[in-house]
């Protein structure tokens, strides 16, 4: 199979002429899903859960039905598997008591007319033992990551030496994320999407920094490729959405040849029919742009640099046919009902930074949406 072939840049048959003050309210109707407008809400940690369980707290219920106005919620991370932990306060969907959990604040965003994904976040090598239980991180490679720290409960640490996971552990690691992919379903949420971006376990794998291995998986999208399809054969590909981050070196992660290989993961997974592909523009590699003809379903597009993406930007990239749907981080963190702003072309609040990671309601749930009339 050739994977340099272009595809074409699909049309959105089922979108009338636009009367909407932007193309962000537009509604979006695809094969997988049917949104009320084209503004996403991003994934953000924001540790909340109880650190002792993982299980969501009623506040986090709070904090995502204020937010049900996005055309579609991301869910902060949530781990997949017991090592993928990445900070304190961090959700998990592995157990009954999770799934209740999260089914408490599902219900609560359908309740409000919203839709969400779970997105499930396994750290591998960007962790540390104080949040593992005193076992050690495991990565494709033992290989630790040498800049920054990692923050615990007992405060900043340095990163330690992963443990290179073996091939049994892979596997497992796999139908582990399959499984958690299930318990999202049965916990109400309307599909997953799996984290393959900002250095994290999938992007380990499709780096050169951090898998040395001399496996199968030495090729280094085989694990995404392997993970997605199990994730789609236990929920279908309909509910199955891939988070990527090009070219991104957040974590000491290097790859050489970022066109080359994401090439090959879209022409991997273009196949399969999933939900959609976020592509996260972070590096200079021109991910959006590169990647867009590549990919013939739905694309949630995003830019991410010192400043939060703004309007111009997002519409700007919907006009061009970049994306067809853009998610917002920190401009939802402090715009709750961002969507009616856009529509008013009201002022959006700037978030402060308190409250931002851990601790109550300052911070959270106190962000006041826009009064009208």
């Amino acid at each position: 199979m050739n994977t340099d072939a272009v595809l074409a840049v699909p049309t959105d048959a089922d979108r009338a002429p636009s009367t909407a003050p932007s193309p962000l309210l537009d509604p979006y109707h695809g094969p997988a899903l049917r949104l009320p407008n084209r503004v996403a809400m991003a994934p953000m940690t924001r540790s909340r859960a109880d650190d002792a369980t993982g299980v969501p707290t009623a506040m986090m219920a709070e904090y995502y039905t204020q937010r049900a106005a996005a055309g579609l919620i991301v869910s902060e991370g949530i781990w997949p598997h017991r090592l993928g932990k990445g900070g304190p306060g961090v959700p998990g969907l592995t157990d009954a008591a999770q799934v209740e959990g999260w089914r408490r604040v599902t219900g609560a965003v359908h309740g409000a007319g919203g839709r969400i994904f779970a997105q499930l976040w396994h750290v591998g090598r960007v962790s540390h033992p104080d949040l593992l239980d005193g076992e050690r991180p495991v990565a494709p490679s033992a290989v630790a990551v040498a800049h920054g720290v990692i923050h615990t409960a007992a405060g900043p640490k340095d990163y330690v030496r992963p443990r290179r996971m073996l091939p049994g552990e892979v596997v497992e690691t796999i139908e582990a994320h399959a499984a958690a992919a299930r318990n999202a379903v049965d916990a109400g949420f309307d599909g997953v999407e799996i984290n393959a971006a900002y250095g994290y376990l999938p992007a380990q794998f499709l780096s050169d920094s951090a898998n040395l291995r001399t496996d199968a998986y030495a090729d280094r999208i085989r694990f995404v490729v392997d993970l997605v399809e199990a994730v789609a054969a236990a929920i279908g590909p309909g509910r199955t959405a891939l988070r990527i981050s090009p070219d991104n070196r957040l974590h000491d992660i290097v790859e050489a040849d970022p066109a080359r290989r994401y090439h090959r993961l879209a022409a991997a997974l273009d196949r399969m029919g999933l939900a959609y592909l976020h592509v996260v523009q972070s590096g200079e590699y021109p991910a959006l742009e590169d990647l867009r003809p590549r990919w013939r379903g739905m694309l949630v597009g995003s830019y991410d640099g010192p400043e939060p993406g703004d309007r111009e930007q997002a519409e700007r990239a919907l006009r061009s046919g970049l994306a067809d749907v853009y998610a917002f981080g920190r401009l939802f963190l402090a715009n709750p009902d961002l969507p009616q702003r856009i529509a008013t072309d009201a002022k959006l609040a700037t978030p402060r930074a308190s409250g931002l990671y851990g601790g109550g309601a300052e911070g959270y749930l106190d962000y006041p949406a826009l009064t009208v009339g």
